[in-house]
């Protein structure tokens, strides 16, 4: 969201002339791009700010992504009419590869703010001039970065895009310098406020757990496929190779981001490709796979009809969108299909025309899309789930206003998020146990061990699972087949990623639950109902965690201040009770005898008036590891 349209001049630009912080900028940002796609020389990069910041080969496939293919390559029909459009690319690092498993990897790993690949998004613009060689030129401005944030950088285009035109290539440093003032990524709960100009973008940024895309349009991408909206989900929710065809690279890269958001909040960990080319580093290893060895878990989006021969292996297909004709405005149209009721008006109507096209359509396959584009889906897997007709039924028909279908198409699409973010939420339930913190029980010794978190065994899942039922949401929705789901589901690439971050966090929460227990218990009242041996364990227990606190309260934050200042008196309180020959053995280990330092007194214990120990000093202490 933008606040209020920015205000950027070439005044501003002097401003710029020093040039922002290469390392503040790299923060948000690889790279600003203006690529000119030359009629002799194919795709030129006119400019790259900051100069030297990408390798010259992963700026060259880069701008092979930047434009439309030849076979989507439409330009507008009107004299000296313009057609501008966004849309955005994913491109490998140099390090990723496509292993013998059929496995996307990075041998760097995956980080927190970036996962080894290039995202690139695009502001097209088209130009018709029959002054100009052929009629016309094409010239896009690309933002690069690590960082999936599509939230922050379409918006960010809509300023670029135009200004570039507008004041040329000296747009890039002076949106660079705004761009290297912002804070750094911080993704969560919390809305960003990032100034550009005059104006703000007030975005909200995904945590490296949560579903990418979330601001997709689902209902737009799929109006007229609303019925396979469920088959997706389970295709994607389990990794299955996924080939999406569309007219134009908008709708293409549109359409793949909808899909990689649809199982929110889960993230879709399959490798996804908005908008890929022949260009693309992994094309020929793709296009020569052996005959029988199955597709990687990878969703591609493609406007390349070629690609309907060369990756005939893909074993899920579906054709998105409509050709559209010229077009003036900034953004690809809120919906590009045919006709204007909702799929779900439309599946009420049987006709004999209907059920013959659509068993032509199946006989044909994909490749009866090189004749002509048609939203269609082909797919031979067997969906466990049904479609919601009761949701269907809740979409609104958009109508003929623009005005109208566009705030019709942002109703649905809630209507859509909202039902399948309960539905993946549901059927991600079952796992709960094993990601569930337990905190101490009433009057228990928050100062022991933790009981660590249930162990995950897939066949004993499965079993329980199967004896359990999917509960009440699931068992409405699904066939008989449901278990299967979860088996394919165990098995793809969704699941361990998933499990073990929950699983961390799980561990975590369980580690500060019982941390805040231990600064709330109190100390006397728990060793009044314990024997001595018990006692003496319960110093060790204490005197662990006072070790730990300080070896991890480097921060010298107030917490771990407070903390350790608890755990002081607890540890003294403790030693106090303990007999005094056991004091002095716990004495004789002179690290332990500097923990303890100070002068003995004596002191009565709650509910044991007759036992008596040394009490030590709280004002002389100091902490010394054993």
């Amino acid at each position: 969201m933008m606040s209020h349209a920015p205000s950027l001049s070439a005044s501003s630009v002097a401003a710029a002339a020093a040039g922002p912080d290469p390392a503040a900028l790299r923060r948000w940002v690889a790279a600003f791009c203006i690529i000119r796609f030359d009629l002799e020389q194919g795709q030129v990069v006119e400019e790259c700010y900051p100069p030297s910041a990408l390798p010259p080969d992963l700026l060259l496939l880069a701008a092979f992504s930047s434009f439309p293919d030849s076979t989507s390559h439409h330009l507008p029909r009107h004299r000296s009419s313009l057609h501008d459009s966004l849309f955005s690319f994913r491109l490998p690092s140099p390090h990723h590869h496509i292993n013998n498993n059929n496995t996307d990897t990075d041998t760097d790993g995956e980080e927190e703010e970036g996962d080894g690949f290039l995202y690139g998004f695009v502001f097209n613009r088209q130009r018709q001039d029959p002054r100009l060689p052929r009629g016309g030129e094409q010239k896009s401005v690309v933002i690069l970065s690590h960082l999936p944030f599509s939230s922050v950088f379409r918006l960010l285009l809509q300023i670029l895009g135009p200004l570039c035109f507008d004041l040329g290539p000296s747009a890039l440093s002076l949106v660079a310098s705004h761009v290297a003032s912002w804070p750094p990524p911080s993704p969560g709960h919390h809305p960003m406020s990032l100034p550009i100009g005059s104006a703000s973008l007030r975005v909200l940024l995904p945590d490296a757990a949560a579903a990418l895309f979330p601001d997709s349009d689902l209902f737009s991408s799929f109006r007229g496929l609303l019925l396979h909206l469920w088959t997706l989900w389970e295709l994607v929710l389990i990794a299955a190779p996924l080939l999406v065809v569309a007219p134009s690279p908008p709708q293409c890269s549109d359409a793949v981001a909808a899909l990689v958001s649809l199982v929110a909040p889960l993230r879709c960990r399959a490798d996804f490709r908005p908008y890929f080319t022949i260009h693309d580093p992994d094309f020929p290893r793709l296009n020569s796979l052996p005959d029988g060895l199955p597709f990687p878990p990878m969703l591609l989006g493609v406007t390349n009809l070629f690609f309907l021969r060369a990756l005939k292996s893909i074993p899920n297909v579906i054709s998105v969108g409509s050709p559209a004709p010229s077009s003036s405005r900034l953004l690809p149209p809120a919906s590009s299909t045919a006709g204007t009721a909702t799929a779900a008006a439309a599946a009420k109507k049987f006709s004999p025309s209907r059920l013959l096209n659509a068993v032509k359509l199946r006989r044909d396959g994909p490749l009866c899309l090189m004749t002509e584009h048609r939203e269609a889906f082909w797919s031979a897997y067997a969906p466990a789930t049904k479609p919601d007709t009761a949701v269907l039924n809740r979409l609104v028909d958009a109508g003929v206003s623009p005005r109208i279908e566009e705030s019709m198409s942002v109703v649905n699409n809630e209507i859509l998020r909202r039902h399948f973010l309960e539905l993946t939420t549901n059927f991600l339930a079952p796992f709960g146990p094993y990601l569930r913190a337990t905190a101490p029980s009433e009057g228990s010794s928050p100062f022991v061990d933790p009981p660590p978190l249930p162990p995950f065994r897939a066949d004993e899942f499965l079993d329980g699972l199967a004896a359990r039922g999917p509960g009440k949401f699931l068992s409405k929705r699904m066939r008989s087949n449901w278990l299967d789901l979860y088996r394919r589901f165990l098995e793809g690439r969704n699941f361990m990623p998933w499990f073990q971050k929950r699983r961390a966090a799980a561990e975590q929460e369980q580690q500060r639950v019982w941390r805040e227990a231990r600064m709330s218990v109190d100390v006397q009242k728990l060793i009044s109902k314990m024997s001595e041996l018990e006692r003496v364990d319960l110093f060790n227990a204490v005197e662990k965690h006072l070790l730990r606190e300080v070896q991890h309260s480097g921060s010298g934050t107030a917490d771990s201040a407070a903390t350790s200042q608890k755990l002081k008196k607890d540890l003294q309180t403790v030693f106090n009770v303990l007999p005094k020959d056991m004091q002095q053995l716990l004495l004789s280990n002179p690290k332990r005898a500097a923990l303890l330092h100070g002068s003995p007194e004596h002191t009565k214990v709650p509910g044991n008036p007759s036992l008596q120990g040394s009490i030590i000093s709280q004002t002389d202490l100091s902490i010394f590891p054993l």
